[in-house]
């Protein structure tokens, strides 16, 4: 197999992560029915603060409280509780995305695992001990503890460093956001994967090395 390593991005790339889903199920402790229209209204302001949290404008605790301010203020809840019950939400609610746990055996006596996640420490863990995968992976790297998030090539050198600092054209990085998962990977000198959902398209100028529809086309680029 070319490569050795192979990194991944964990929402939408491993795991599904509907948000709506997760929404729902934690407004309704609050006795609150969530609606398309809330959801709408709510991903003006979080959208935009991923952008600014990838970009390093921000930092993950002041995208996390201030995405639930909104709310906060409407129920007279702290926004933190809130934005910590949606993660708990979130982690009850998740299944690997089609083709993943395939993938993922198939690939591990073949290559060593990782995932580098912009995705929040709460969620992480037990989202990877809740579908049973915790044990596939040599490293979980997750942005808000490192301090630098994706596409920052900051935090690509923090994990090659974890993994011995091997040659960089045996490590392949997989992931479906463009602007973190496959622009990082450019900005670190590694080979890409761009997962690409319906109707997403590339941001001008980052190129992929490899573009697939689904997860069962890369174990035929990887050969296993």
């Amino acid at each position: 197999m070319k490569y050795s390593y192979v990194l991944f991005d964990a929402d939408e790339t491993l795991f599904r992560f509907d948000i709506l889903a997760g929404m729902t199920r934690m407004f309704k402790t609050y006795n609150i029915e969530f609606t398309q229209a809330d959801y709408i209204h709510y991903q003006k302001t979080n959208k935009q603060l991923w952008i600014d949290y990838q970009d390093g404008k921000i930092s993950a605790d002041y995208l996390q409280v201030t995405r639930f301010n909104e709310w906060a203020v409407k129920l007279g809840v702290p926004a933190k509780e809130l934005n910590d019950a949606f993660l708990d939400a979130m982690a009850q609610i998740c299944e690997p995305l089609p083709g993943a746990v395939a993938l993922l055996n198939k690939l591990k006596p073949h290559a060593k695992l990782g995932i580098i996640t912009n995705g929040f420490a709460r969620l992480q863990t037990v989202r990877l001990e809740h579908t049973g995968l915790k044990e596939m992976f040599d490293w979980l790297v997750i942005s808000e503890l490192v301090g630098i998030a994706k596409p920052n090539k900051a935090i690509f050198e923090h994990t090659f460093k974890l993994m011995g600092n091997p040659d960089k054209s045996k490590i392949l990085m997989v992931g479906d956001t463009a602007s973190s998962d496959i622009l990082g990977g450019n900005n670190a000198g590694i080979d890409t994967c761009w997962l690409q959902h319906p109707g997403e398209q590339l941001p001008e100028g980052i190129t992929p090395t490899y573009t697939i529809a689904n997860l069962d086309q890369l174990q035929s680029i990887l050969k296993i």
